[in-house]
């Protein structure tokens, strides 16, 4: 994986073998952010990045001058990998290991945008106790979003909160905003 702009931009990241993961393809990620980038400024930007698997999206995030990050998962390996990156990059993460349920039905925290990327073969509920808790929890900053990261067979679009969804290659990210204050 790399760092596709921001202060490290070019970096190639090189993930251990043994980890659990699915990182989120360049193409996509970099999409991703080009949608992002039209939203925000990313150096004031509060992230949740759940199932952070490798950290591919928080390091995204933290080589764009986001300062207030947070990544949680629930793989020991996945969380000593993502700290030692942030130590050698300087990046600003705090990281939770954590089962994504549970820290979500636990944390104080609020930001801009929540990032998931959970399994793709975790059962659709679970998908949806997710935007669930989130939006019941008020875990979002006002105009904040959640974004999903999802296989193009699920189909998450039963939700009042979605705003729009985007496809590429066999992925695709669902948009969730509150329609409301929060």
């Amino acid at each position: 994986m790399r760092i596709i702009s921001g202060i490290h931009k070019g970096r190639r990241i090189t993930a251990p073998k043994n980890l659990p993961v699915r990182p989120t393809t360049d193409l996509a990620k970099e999409s991703l952010f080009n949608i992002l980038n039209n939203h925000y400024y990313f150096d004031t930007v509060s992230v949740i990045d759940l199932f952070s698997g490798t950290g591919n999206i928080a390091f995204e995030f933290a080589s764009r001058g986001a300062k207030n990050i947070c990544a949680v998962d629930g793989n020991f390996n996945c969380v000593k990998f993502i700290n030692k990156i942030s130590s050698e990059f300087e990046f600003p993460i705090n990281v939770f290991r954590s089962d994504v349920l549970k820290f979500l039905n636990k944390t104080a925290l609020k930001a801009d945008i929540i990032f998931a990327d959970p399994p793709y073969q975790m059962d659709q509920d679970d998908f949806f106790k997710i935007i669930e808790v989130v939006f019941d929890r008020k875990l979002l900053q006002v105009g904040g979003l959640l974004i999903i990261e999802h296989s193009k067979h699920k189909d998450l679009s039963e939700n009042k909160y979605l705003s729009y969804s985007k496809k590429y290659g066999g992925s695709m990210f669902s948009f969730y905003k509150a329609t409301e204050e929060l």
